[in-house]
């Protein structure tokens, strides 16, 4: 502690030394400080508020009819775009700014200064915002606060029905596109269904339930056919047991062998059996047919060598008419069912023989009706968005969605905002204060002198035996008060020229 007191002391003691230069520089740097704070211009700060009301009525009358805009983000949008270079641009166009610039530097620079002395403030949660600008000229200000204001009202409509319109010019550009896409993709369909037309599926079936159909009509053709064969071959077992138990043209029944009637019953159920499984080309069928064909010819040449009955009457019994007739109408059915299970076969084998291009012919029917329900679905969609979107142009270009309602004009006080002069000519003072005490202390640093024994012991090392006091002589001692009072009145009158200028500042009046 004792050497951070003398270190301090020694301080004081060199600051002392060259006290008059110290008092020098204090009252030059706060005379200019003062001078240049006196002429700072005044600066005046204009300002308005505004409230925006995003809330409408038409909200929830029209939210399931069409896109309502975002108001809030809208009106955020404008609060944060508002001081941007084309906006401040147009306000020095309209307050004649720019006719002030003469290049383009100078352009920049005011344009920059606007942008730095603009601000905007307020609240999302209230939509309450205030525009301030800083100017010396009030009229200026205010005039710049008001084009800001103006320029922030107008940007909520101004930009609606333009918007809007390119929306539409959009969606009107799309829907040409895909009625360009949705054509081409309906000329493709339709030669891609001429050139596959017997391979394509039935609408809601694929290709193996078209196999699987024609299968089943064929096995139920096959079916009705044995059933059709089963009853002609009755109606001959009856009309050849009635002409063996008639007793009035027992001569006229001819020789019928039962071993043949066998056998071609037993041949036609075999071949009956083997169309379900096979075909008409398989090698049993075709061997079945010839074998089948072969004793039906035996059979009918047996009947042509039969004689006949010495009763030329007795062929013509009514009971035999009539089973003939019926025998007629089975033989027309039996070839009639015959002729369908043949188309059945044949039907059934050209669509077995297209089965290895019918998958390929499926997956790309299926993605041609794929991309063209996507091209429709999306072509819907955008009529849709194109009314709804005319319909959100219409009402914000013929609505209020947006209601701005200015709470406070612009306005400028009479007052100056600034600067603050009391506290720059306090800063001043202090600053004075430290220069001249800065500068004793540093000309005692750069002039060095021994201040007390220790000092110059411990620089020269050389042990000091005593000192010599000064004695000072009485006109000395006058010369000495003298100075010492000129130093108080110079440090008293620096403090007084504070004091006098903070009184002249704080009750001046404002101009």
């Amino acid at each position: 502690m004792a050497e951070l007191t003398a270190v301090i002391l020694s301080f004081l003691k060199a600051i002392g030394k060259y006290r008059w230069y110290a008092v020098v520089i204090s009252w030059v740097v706060a005379v200019i400080g003062w001078a240049v704070v006196y002429k700072l211009p005044n600066d005046y700060q204009a300002s308005a508020r505004v409230y925006v009301d995003t809330q409408s009525i038409l909200k929830p009358l029209l939210s399931s009819m069409t896109t309502l805009p975002n108001l809030d983000q809208q009106v955020v949008f404008m609060r944060r775009t508002l001081i941007s270079r084309p906006n401040v641009e147009r306000v020095m166009r309209m307050v004649d700014l720019d006719v002030k610039t003469s290049t383009a530097k100078d352009h920049e620079k005011m344009v920059d200064d606007l942008m730095e002395k603009i601000k905007i403030v307020g609240t999302e949660r209230d939509d309450i915002y205030t525009i301030t600008y800083n100017n010396p000229n009030p009229k200026l200000g205010k005039d710049v606060v008001q084009s800001l204001l103006t320029i922030f009202v107008e940007g909520s409509f101004g930009g609606k029905k333009q918007d809007s319109e390119k929306a539409v010019q959009f969606i009107d550009d799309q829907i040409k596109s895909y009625e360009e896409k949705l054509a081409a993709a309906e000329s493709a369909m339709k030669d891609f269904k001429i050139r596959n037309m017997g391979v394509l599926p039935k609408a809601g079936s694929d290709f193996s339930a078209k196999i699987t159909d024609i299968a089943d009509q064929l096995s139920q053709s096959k079916l009705e056919l044995a059933e059709a064969e089963q009853a002609r071959n009755a109606l001959r077992r009856q009309m050849g047991a009635g002409a063996d138990s008639s007793a009035s043209s027992a001569e006229l029944v001819a020789d019928v062998n039962p071993d043949l009637d066998a056998r071609i019953q037993a041949l036609e159920k075999q071949l009956d059996t083997l169309r379900l499984q096979y075909t008409e080309q398989h090698p049993d069928v075709v061997a079945g047919r010839r074998l089948l064909a072969q004793l039906q010819a035996r059979r009918k040449e047996e009947a042509k060598n039969h004689k006949r009955g010495a009763d030329p009457g007795a062929g013509y019994s009514p009971m035999l008419q009539q089973m003939n007739v019926a025998l007629s109408a089975a033989e027309a059915r039996v070839a009639s069912l015959r002729a369908r299970v043949d188309e059945y076969n044949q039907r059934y084998a050209r669509i077995r023989a297209q089965s290895a291009a019918a998958p390929e012919v499926e997956a790309q029917l299926a993605q041609l009706n794929r991309d063209y329900q996507v091209n429709h679905d999306n072509y819907q969609k955008l009529v849709e968005r194109r009314e709804a979107a005319k319909l959100s142009g219409d009402l914000s270009s013929a609505t209020d969605m947006l209601t701005f309602r200015v709470i406070d004009p612009p306005t400028v006080p009479l007052a100056p905002t600034g600067p603050n002069r009391p506290r720059l000519f306090s800063l001043v003072f202090v600053g004075a204060l430290v220069a001249g005490l800065g500068v004793a202390l540093l000309m005692s640093q750069v002039r060095p002198t021994f201040l007390s024994q220790a000092a110059l012991r411990e620089v020269s090392g050389v042990p000091i035996l005593g000192t010599i006091g000064m004695n000072w002589t009485t006109e000395q001692k006058i010369k000495r008060k003298r100075r010492l009072y000129a130093m108080g009145a110079s440090v008293f009158a620096l403090f007084g020229a504070y004091g006098v200028v903070m009184a002249a500042i704080l009750i001046r009046p404002a101009l």
